[in-house]
């Protein structure tokens, strides 16, 4: 069986096999699509295609939407080169269960893929041509924290936001950027209202978009390359709204074991692939069962009934409470913490680490005792009960393949958020800091996970991260065993508030992770021997 539209035609095979197929006409809906677009999205990795892309299925099934997905690639045009288009924009979705149990199905919502990445001009022109469509009500985005940074640490321009500025909308490369000159073309096909929908990890992410998106364009308007009233139809909600949301499903890297299953099946050309550019990708997605959308309910152009999918729409009040008690406790500090830990430890799987008495000692007191604190119950979800099914159910899922090499990656691009929140939070509601313990581990072990040495003494390799080469530069010297070689070099990282949300030391947290440091790098078995010292 191959998943193409011509191999899905063969029901019959797919039945026997368990697998779901679409319930509409799929070439039916590719072509409605780009006559009548609604959804356009940034992004086409894993989390987009096992469950962004899911949820159209689902309303498509139901006969709620006659159109589908386009996506948009910046960073890397390869999964439309190796995936996309082998295999007519058809993903397979496996959900694993904690039972061993899969649940697979064929998603044919995502229509079409478009490189927005300067290797194919008439895609370009495509997407512009979309954009400017009454009928599109929504453009979303799965890119990543650092999709929406447009600023290095050092408070500079990117290279590329430089480039962008300099030579004006017509000639764009980062997904800021585009977004700014896709907004150029529907301001002049008569201000046009939409919804540009941020689904990223990050606190406030619709605020982030709309940053960036206003700053490249007011720097445009400084060169005169848009004029004022278009600076005034971004800042304008009733035209282009920046919706807040909380979006959470674990989907890992596609995992060869996977692969083998769908095989075994009589799935063919399931293979993943690495690209050029360090991305995994491949014609499936693997991801667990619960999954969890929030969103704030802001579309000028209305928008798809998604609450029959069961996204739940709310305020923007009702968003950030939800967002920060996934983002700041309930998961991903716990996820960054197991990742760190993980590495130096010789873990390969997050749900082993589960196995760990000491590692599942430091998420439940990182998330019941030291989290749970200071997160404000959002109503929606309850912040107790989704801990636990976080701890109890999702991070033992065996059936998971996801690695704390991958939650590893971009970590000095979550810090600010997964840890950096709860300590401005202890702050700002009287706690006393310094009587953390699993949070400046966390950190601590953070910094141990930079040496790139793990627990036996034996050099890793660190999981890419753009901040690596600066954050390495000024650990240099730091040689594993010789804590005397530490000196003051952790104060110029531990001090930045860029990273952490605060200053250490000003809270009373720089030195006892420096002292937590040097422990942990005393030499080998020094991590373990500091995390049964803490923990127990």
């Amino acid at each position: 069986m191959k998943v193409t539209l011509e191999g899905i035609k063969d029901v019959a095979a797919f039945e026997q096999a368990k697998v779901e197929l679409p319930k509409y006409d799929v070439a039916k809906v590719q072509a409605h699509s780009k006559e009548s677009p609604v959804w356009l999205h940034f992004g086409a990795g894993n989390i987009f295609r096992g469950f962004v892309a899911s949820l159209q299925q689902d309303l498509l099934n139901k006969g709620l939407q006659t159109s589908g997905i386009q996506t948009l690639s910046v960073y890397d045009g390869a999964i439309i080169d190796d995936v996309f288009t082998p295999h007519d924009k058809l993903t397979m979705e496996v959900t694993l269960l904690p039972d061993t149990n899969v649940e697979l199905r064929v998603i044919g919502s995502v229509v079409h893929g478009y490189k927005l990445n300067g290797s194919a001009p008439s895609d370009e022109q495509e997407v512009k041509s979309l954009i400017t469509k009454d009928s599109l009500q929504l453009v979303s985005y799965t890119i990543t924290e650092k999709g929406y940074a447009i600023r290095g640490i050092d408070g500079q321009y990117q290279p590329q936001i430089v480039k962008d500025i300099e030579a004006g909308p017509a000639k764009v490369g980062h997904a800021m950027s585009w977004t700014a000159a896709l907004l150029l073309e529907r301001y002049k096909a008569g201000a046009l209202p939409i919804a540009m929908v941020s689904m990223d990890n990050c606190s406030h992410n619709g605020d982030k978009l709309k940053a960036a998106v206003v700053e490249i364009a007011k720097a445009w308007e400084q060169k005169g390359f848009v004029d004022a009233g278009f600076i005034a139809y971004l800042e304008d909600e009733s035209k282009v709204a920046f919706p807040w949301t909380m979006i959470d499903k674990i989907t890992p890297r596609p995992d060869d074991s996977i692969a083998k299953l769908l095989k075994d099946r009589g799935i063919e050309d399931m293979d993943p692939i690495k690209t050029a550019r360090g991305s995994f990708i491949a014609p499936f997605v693997n991801a667990e069962k619960p999954q969890y959308l929030i969103v704030e309910d802001k579309f000028p152009n209305g928008r798809p009934p998604l609450e029959q999918a069961g996204v739940l729409f709310t305020d923007g009040a009702g968003v950030d409470l939800c967002e920060r008690m996934k983002v700041t406790t309930c998961l991903n500090p716990l996820h960054t913490a197991l990742a760190v830990y993980g590495c130096i430890l010789g873990y390969d799987r997050i749900a082993a680490e589960m196995d760990d008495a000491q590692l599942v000692a430091l998420v439940k007191k990182l998330g019941y005792d030291e989290g749970l604190k200071v997160v404000d119950d959002p109503k929606i979800l309850n912040p107790r009960d989704f801990l636990t099914e976080v701890i109890e159910q999702r991070l033992t899922n065996k059936c998971l393949p996801d690695s704390p090499q991958r939650i590893a990656t971009d970590t000095s691009q979550k810090v600010t958020v997964r840890f950096g929140e709860t300590l401005k939070n202890y702050h700002k509601k009287g706690l006393d800091a310094t009587s953390l313990v699993a949070l400046p581990l966390a950190i601590a072990g953070w910094l141990r996970y930079l040496l790139a040495i793990n627990d036996e003494g034996c050099a890793f390799e660190l999981s890419d991260d753009p901040l690596i080469p600066d954050l390495k530069a000024k650990m240099a010297g730091i040689e594993f065993g010789k804590t005397e070689t530490v000196g003051d070099k952790l104060k110029p990282i531990l001090s930045n508030a860029s990273l952490f949300g605060v200053d250490l030391y000003e809270i009373g947290l720089g030195t006892k992770v420096e002292d937590l440091f040097k422990e942990m790098m005393v030499g080998p078995k020094a991590v373990r021997n500091t995390l049964v010292k803490y923990l127990g």
